[in-house]
């Protein structure tokens, strides 16, 4: 019902592009604890900079801190990135995750986990949207939304991820996905969520006390 709501009220979400999984690791990490724009823009930065990840990867750590400033965390995520390319091209003797393309789910999320800063969240999001696979990444907005419905109880990110994998029919994963992030950012916001606007309102067990308490319109 949720779902169908969502749907009903956004219309439908654009289909996955697959894009190399090492673009979407450094994606992923450039997108962590700033905004889509700004990540964006580092990340075209980064690109454009560069012509290659194999130049990346020889290219001096306060230089590619210096391209990815826009990012935020500059001189966390640049030596960050050079990690994960190190033991990339270490394990497969080149900067080439293809073959991770053939591997069950389980052992994508392994393999994706244990490189260097990547976590649930950034693998998910690496399957996901890169892989066009059936995870489901529980991103600030996901995480709000799905606690005040109730669907999850209040607990850490990780555990609601999984959760709500294990909730999620497979294939409405990417769509709910999508439509749970537009709500949270256009109806569920952190401050002053607008609750009269929300077409699950009757389903949530958190909308009724905001509004008593002044804390949504």
């Amino acid at each position: 019902m949720l779902y169908r709501r969502l749907l009903q009220q956004q219309g439908p979400v654009e289909p996955r592009n697959s894009s190399p999984i090492v673009d979407s690791i450094v994606g992923t990490l450039l997108s962590q604890h700033t905004s889509d724009v700004n990540s964006s823009r580092a990340f075209a930065a980064l690109k454009d900079r560069w012509p290659s990840w194999d130049a990346v990867l020889d290219a001096p750590t306060d230089e590619i801190a210096a391209t990815i400033r826009p990012g935020g965390l500059a001189e966390i995520k640049a030596p960050r990135i050079k990690q994960i390319l190190e033991e990339i091209e270490r394990r497969e003797g080149s900067l080439d995750l293809t073959r991770l393309d053939e591997l069950p789910d389980e052992e994508v999320d392994d393999y994706l986990q244990s490189l260097p800063g990547v976590g649930s969240k950034s693998t998910a999001c690496v399957m996901c949207f890169a892989m066009n696979r059936d995870a489901f990444p529980v991103d600030t907005h996901v995480h709000r939304v799905s606690s005040r419905l109730g669907l999850v109880p209040k607990t850490s990110a990780e555990r609601a991820q999984r959760l709500l994998t294990s909730l999620i029919p497979p294939n409405l994963r990417y769509e709910f996905h999508v439509h749970l992030i537009r709500h949270g950012r256009t109806i569920c916001r952190a401050q002053v969520p607008i609750c009269s606007s929300c077409v699950l309102f009757d389903l949530c067990k958190a909308g009724p006390g905001l509004l008593a308490q002044g804390r949504a319109r």
